[in-house]
């Protein structure tokens, strides 16, 4: 499974590629942040977002987007701009038939490095470990990337076989009434 994890901003904006699957060592494929320049004006700041992850979809082709979750923050100017960046990135992958998965920062955290309320230090120290990284990726955006696509890897099958029970279990209690 190649996974594009996406840590949405619009300053910065981290990306991380990361190919494998449960149970078996993962491997980055890449990572950086897509940047914007704070004085320039929101629209091309977001024009300028959705062509970095467009190039790193034309780039590593995923096979899924994992994003993550905007939760709400203290500064409503921060979680806008936030909110902003991970509607690009859902509408780049949307427009490749990619299919998109949230996650909330503690379950990365939780997944990652066994904490939901890790920092971002024990974040940045788990994610090298488990790529098997000379150094922590930089700046965190990056990380916390890398920390998103993992744990997609690692959390998609249990996600997946949920899905399908509850599907089983909505087709079965349909097909009851209509019996």
């Amino acid at each position: 499974m190649r996974v594009l994890g996406v840590d949405p901003g619009l300053t910065r904006c981290g990306v991380g590629v990361v190919e494998g699957v449960a149970g078996r060592p993962l491997t980055m494929l890449g990572v950086g942040v897509v940047r914007t320049p704070v004085d320039a004006d929101l629209s091309h700041r977001l024009l300028a977002v959705e062509q970095g992850i467009e190039q790193w979809l034309d780039e590593h082709r995923p096979e899924f987007v994992a994003v993550e979750r905007v939760f709400s923050q203290h500064n409503v100017r921060t979680v806008m701009g936030t909110a902003q960046a991970s509607a690009v990135a859902m509408l780049c992958a949307a427009r490749r038939g990619i299919p998109v998965a949230l996650h909330t920062p503690s379950e990365v955290k939780a997944a990652v490095t066994g904490s939901g309320r890790a920092d971002k230090a024990q974040v940045g120290a788990m994610v090298t470990r488990l790529l098997r990284l000379a150094a922590p990726p930089k700046p965190a955006d990056a990380a916390d990337a890398l920390a998103l696509a993992i744990c997609h890897i690692w959390r998609a099958p249990a996600q997946n076989r949920l899905q399908q029970a509850v599907a089983r279990h909505t087709a079965h209690a349909t097909k009851g009434r209509t019996a």
